[in-house]
């Protein structure tokens, strides 16, 4: 560790006002209480690279129920490490107090159970027994150290308005390269997952990967079979949706990095695999952010479908001891089986939707099917039927034209039906 590069205001191209005005409210906040604040990682690479980050994260002294008594809308969450989150409305401003890497000896500690306490305030005190004994509170520096990046390693300090660097991250940012921070064999072995994270950001940025981690790569590979399923599920569905799937796949497909998640993807890797996702990748880009139509349905039908898997999904063999219906997976990815069953529906609207003799009334009653959305968002991205398209979006606005101009917009009140007095049946009397 060395002394870092700060490069001042004058000299760099970070303006507060790229930087997401809430996020400015709680540096403020911060940095007023005397504490240091600064915008951290991926934020401050991608406003340095002109592009528009998806989260603004904050790194700060202060410790996470210091942060919490300075904002009411403040919720803190962790276990081990807690961190503060800042809400305003939908919007979460994430604040994480800055650490340093646990030695092998504190994280052998930190495994042992504690003595019950989870850091909680009592009696009004602050008591982060749980943190203090893990001692993993540290200085920006040794912040900046134990990220997995050099170019998310950058920080902006609000007090100064400059950019500070420790890990030689801005050097990487001119020349467009993916470099870990320390030894790459050592930084996968902690957490495999930084395999696929080295490639999805190489594929998203359109950088260069160093060669060191292209050889930590080949020789552990098969360590990334260690993950969690979940989240590497969760990592395939953001590569999907960044707008660099093509890429990041052909990159994984070319380290054999598929091969120890979901060796029949890896198989499946060529042309119809490559169209496919570059058509996914075709429709993001007309979004500044990623649009909800791209559900994880239309997603995951993006890779089933040039697997020859159309609306199915492998199944493992039952087990007839458990009784249980076996869960879908492709390899070690588990998929939620409402997915699977949504991208069966949407196929099955394809036809119906490029029926050209279907009549005014049935296109109205396939509108208002569940997956019709969906449904029409597959034929934009897939289906190459730009005609029926047209027609479809030309069908759906006249619809609700017509739907408007039906309601009306009648200011008299409605006509009160009269109600018919029932006839009265007097009883007969008997001769």
């Amino acid at each position: 560790m060395g002394e870092p590069v700060i490069v001042e205001r004058a000299a760099h191209s970070l303006s507060r006002k790229q930087i997401d005005p809430d996020a400015l409210k709680v540096l403020y906040r911060l940095h007023q209480n005397h504490y240091i604040a600064y915008l951290v990682g991926g934020s401050v690479r991608d406003l340095l690279l002109g592009r528009r980050p998806k989260d603004f994260d904050i790194g700060t002294s202060a410790h996470p129920y210091q942060v919490k008594r300075l904002f009411r809308n403040c919720w803190i969450i962790g276990r081990r490490f807690r961190l503060a989150h800042v809400r305003f409305g939908a919007k979460t401003i994430e604040v994480a107090t800055f650490r340093r890497q646990l030695t092998a000896e504190e994280l052998a500690a930190a495994a042992q159970p504690g003595d019950g306490s989870d850091g909680a305030p009592e009696g009004g005190q602050r008591h982060d027994r749980l943190a203090h004994r893990d001692n993993t509170f540290g200085t920006p520096e040794e912040d900046a150290f134990r990220r997995d990046f050099t170019i998310n390693a950058l920080f902006y300090d609000i007090g100064t308005f400059s950019i500070i660097d420790y890990t030689g991250g801005l050097e990487d940012l001119r020349a467009g390269l993916v470099r870990c921070i320390g030894e790459p064999a050592l930084r996968f072995n902690e957490d495999p997952v930084r395999m696929l994270r080295a490639v999805a950001m190489a594929a998203r940025l359109g950088f260069a990967i160093d060669p060191p981690i292209d050889a930590a790569i080949d020789a552990g590979r098969n360590e990334i079979a260690r993950s969690a399923p979940a989240r590497l599920i969760e990592e395939f569905y953001k590569l999907l949706r960044s707008g660099a799937a093509e890429r990041a796949f052909r990159l994984m497909a070319d380290r054999r990095l598929l091969e120890p998640i979901a060796h029949d993807l890896q198989k499946a890797a060529g042309a119809r695999l490559w169209q496919s996702l570059a058509s996914l990748d075709a429709y993001r880009k007309r979004f500044e952010d990623s649009p909800d139509t791209m559900t994880n349905a239309i997603l995951l039908g993006s890779l089933l479908m040039p697997m020859g898997l159309a609306g199915h999904a492998p199944r493992p063999p039952v087990d007839a001891d458990s009784g249980k219906e076996p869960r879908l997976s492709i390899g070690m990815l588990p998929l939620a089986r409402r997915d699977v069953e949504r991208f069966r529906q949407i196929l099955g609207l394809q036809r119906r939707l490029l029926d050209t003799a279907l009549s005014s009334r049935a296109k109205r009653a396939l509108m208002h099917r569940g997956p019709f959305r969906e449904a029409l968002t597959w034929l934009d991205i897939h289906g190459q039927a730009p005609d029926m398209l047209e027609h479809w979006r030309g069908f759906i606005e006249a619809a609700g034209s017509y739907e408007a101009a039906g309601e009306g917009d009648d200011s008299r009140p409605p006509r009160r039906r009269r109600r018919r007095r029932r006839r009265s049946i007097r009883p007969t009397t008997g001769n």
